[in-house]
């Protein structure tokens, strides 16, 4: 299932995106992006059903607060079902703000960098922590990428950006006791 945060600002929902922001800058609809999903879900072998919220920096700023005890904005967090929960896999929330200004920095649409996102956070999801698990989660995410068609990875990125060859530093960090994880 597919949310769209009240804080959004008009811009970044889909019935209410300008006529004259282009096909790249747009937040797919719900039902793309449901789609997307299901299949996401599938790849990834993951059971249970899936909320993604998609928010702004400030709200993801202060589920990051709240859940990691980190005061800053990230692009993605996943947060795991309780075991006692059956048929729920968990929730993720993606920064529709920080996901378009990563989207420009690749060089490809806001809507691709959504689903790589999403296809990160189920990954957590399934259990997988890149912070871990010695290159495990990385390897399974460019598989999945290439079967779902999509670029480089957040792993692979910040990668290249501890090598000096990106704009940012990665801000990969290690979850809190929550089981809230980026």
């Amino acid at each position: 299932m597919i949310l769209f945060d009240t804080e959004l600002s008009s811009d970044s929902v889909p019935d209410r995106q300008s006529a004259t922001a282009s096909r790249a800058e747009r937040v797919p609809s719900a039902r793309t992006l449901s789609r997307f999903l299901s299949e996401a879900i599938a790849a990834v072998r993951l059971r249970g059903q899936v909320t993604v919220l998609l928010t702004s920096d400030s709200a993801i700023r202060r589920l990051n607060r709240q859940f990691r005890g980190k005061n800053k904005a990230t692009d993605v967090l996943s947060f795991p079902a309780l075991e006692m929960v059956e048929g729920v896999a968990g929730d993720l929330a993606i920064s529709v703000e920080t996901a378009r200004m990563q989207a420009h920095d690749q060089g490809h649409a806001l809507g691709t960098e959504i689903k790589v996102l999403m296809l990160h956070g189920l990954l957590h999801l399934a259990g997988y922590d890149h912070e871990k698990d010695h290159g495990e989660m990385a390897r399974r995410e460019r598989l999945l990428r290439g079967r779902l068609g999509l670029p480089q990875g957040l792993i692979e990125r910040a990668g290249t950006r501890d090598k000096g060859q990106g704009k940012r530093k990665a801000t990969l960090a290690a979850p809190a006791a929550s089981g809230a994880k980026r």
